[in-house]
Parts: C-alpha cells; structure tokens; sequence
C-alpha cells in the first residue's frame, strides 16, 4: 500500500492591512457630516465685508436699528412694539420677502439678535449688511 503524505497545512489570514485606511475614511466622511448638520441654527444669508453682493429680491425691506435705539423700516420711524406689526404690513402679498438689517456696530449683539428672532417668526429672508473693510 502506498503511503499518502500530508501536505504541508496551512493557517488561514484575515488580512488587516487596509483596515485603517477604511476607518480613517469613516472617520473623515462623519467628521464632514457632523459639521454640515447643525439643526437649531438660524438659516441667515450673511454677506462677506470684503465683496459686495447683490441682494436677489428686486424689492428689499431695509430695516435700520440706530445707536440709540430707534427703529427704521425705510426710512421710517417705528416704535419697537410695533415693528413687527409694520414688518407684517411691509412683507404682506411678498412671495420671498427679504429684510437688509443695518444694525449701527455700537449696539450690543442681542439687539441684532432680536431683530434676526423677529425675521425668522415672519418667515423672511434676513440679510445683515456691512460695511466694507479696509484690510483690517
């Protein structure tokens, strides 16, 4: 009878070599994600300083808020407790109304925010102008 020989065994391998490559990827994809949700901001279009851009709506609303408090939906006066009565007024039969704030740069940020809170209850375009700067 003839002698059968083992052949040599063999262990299997999982190789793990682009195990990291994978994970770095995953890593990088939710890293990306995560900054592009951000569920409780407020959606504001803010123009950069350095470049003028146009406003899209034909016909904006501007509201200025002066150094000593005083409320102006072009060019005229309002009474902060009825601004947003006025802005109702102003927005009323609009498709996409846009609001241009100028906000004097004196005044505190909550005062902006109040403004930016009162926009987004009527469900308008907001859009903060600046000045442009010079290189500072």
């Amino acid at each position: 009878m003839a002698r059968l020989r083992k052949r040599g065994h063999r262990e299997a391998e999982v190789s793990t070599d682009s195990l990291s490559d994978i994970m770095f990827f995953l890593m990088l994809f939710f890293l990306i994600l995560s900054t592009m949700v951000s569920p409780n901001a407020m959606k504001v279009n803010l123009p950069s300083s350095a470049n003028k851009r146009q406003i899209d709506s034909k016909d904006p609303i501007h509201l200025a808020v002066t150094k000593d408090h005083k409320y102006y939906i072009d060019s005229k006066e309002v009474p902060y407790s009825d601004l947003e009565a006025a802005l109702v007024a102003k927005i009323n039969g609009r498709a996409e109304p846009t609001v241009v704030i100028h906000v004097d740069k004196d005044l505190l940020y909550q005062d902006f925010i109040d403004v930016m809170q009162l926009g987004d209850r009527l469900k308008c375009k907001m859009i903060a102008a600046t000045q442009p700067s010079n290189g500072k």
